[in-house]
């Protein structure tokens, strides 16, 4: 088989299980969607009733897997030529595509009508919005346009906290887009580390990713430089009021974590083919922006729990 002939999808061999649904949804994906989002409700400065939290939770996390199956649904002809992929379950041939495709849309109805009774309208149309974003904008239009697809579709992942804050209020304000924010700007430098070590699979299947279309050493300066912007807005909640000391000091800590693995990585030759040593780089930047993210969210939800708030500025 040739690098540009798409594998055919395998037929159903064994009925699929409650498990194989799960991980249509795309759990991991989904657990930090949930995360941000709760945090999002927990920041706000309203209080939502314990029950309207729960389903709103439970509608984002609906909402999320659903975006996720209609990936997988999408994308099971490039999945199959990719080995960090062909092991999910439509190309692996245990939930056929029909099937990944309907149940992507019944979640999708399921989590939007769910968050309009469980919260607000403008909640509601937020998660349809950014279901929409991922499956058809990044998953049928950008992946496999341009190399430029994670950066654009990057803003359907940095929605959730913005959809938990409207679910409390009903409003987005300023902190709700800061935390946008600082999802839409890690996303970029995150998947690009990763595609670094992943790029022959990327382009036998076709996908332009920044390392496919523009070398890797040009992809290396793309994750620095993004970096370099990230890490410092990583701080802006600290001096908006959303984050208070104990959030500074985590994005300080972090941010500059995360910067001294993006000069590793730009300083090394990771991606390249004759330089397989150095993909190591690569690999501990992608674990250490997980790490990151999670800890900035982490702070935030600390601090509005617990009685850990201590502006860094003036207000409350």
């Amino acid at each position: 088989m040739s690098e540009a002939t798409i594998a055919p999808v395998p037929s159903v061999a064994i009925p699929a299980s409650a498990k194989d649904y799960v991980l249509l949804m795309k759990p991991r994906v989904m657990s930090l969607v949930v995360f941000t989002a709760f945090v999002g409700i927990i920041t706000a400065p309203v209080a939502m009733n314990p029950f309207a939290l729960i389903c709103a939770v439970l509608a984002v996390a609906l909402g999320s897997g659903a975006a996720g199956a209609l990936n997988m649904w999408y994308d099971s002809d490039i999945d199959a030529l990719m080995a960090r992929t062909v092991s999910r379950p439509v190309p692996a041939g245990i939930v056929r595509r029909e099937d990944a495709f309907g149940f992507g849309m019944i979640m999708s109805v399921l989590s939007v009508t769910l968050m309009a009774l469980a919260s607000t309208p403008l909640a509601a149309g937020l998660l349809a919005f950014s279901i929409f974003f991922y499956a058809v904008v990044y998953t049928m239009w950008l992946k496999r346009l341009t190399a430029q697809n994670i950066v654009i579709g990057g803003a359907a992942g940095a929605f959730p906290p913005v959809i938990g804050w409207a679910a409390a209020t009903g409003t987005i304000s300023a902190d709700a887009w800061v935390m946008f924010g600082l999802i839409f700007l890690w996303t970029p430098p995150h998947f690009w580390a990763l595609s670094l070590w992943t790029s022959k699979e990327y382009a036998r299947a076709g996908v332009p990713m920044l390392p496919v279309t523009r070398g890797a050493k040009h992809t290396r300066l793309q994750i620095l430089l993004y970096t370099l912007v990230v890490a410092p807005f990583g701080l802006l909640p600290a001096f908006t009021g959303l984050g208070g000391s104990v959030y500074l000091v985590v994005a300080a800590v972090g941010g500059l974590a995360f910067l001294w693995c993006a000069i590793r990585v730009f300083m090394s030759r990771a991606g390249d083919a004759e330089a397989r040593a150095d993909i190591g780089r690569a690999k501990q930047m992608f674990g250490v922006s997980i790490i990151y993210l999670f800890a900035l969210f982490a702070a935030l939800l600390v601090e509005h729990v617990l009685p850990l708030h201590f502006p860094v500025v003036g207000g409350a």
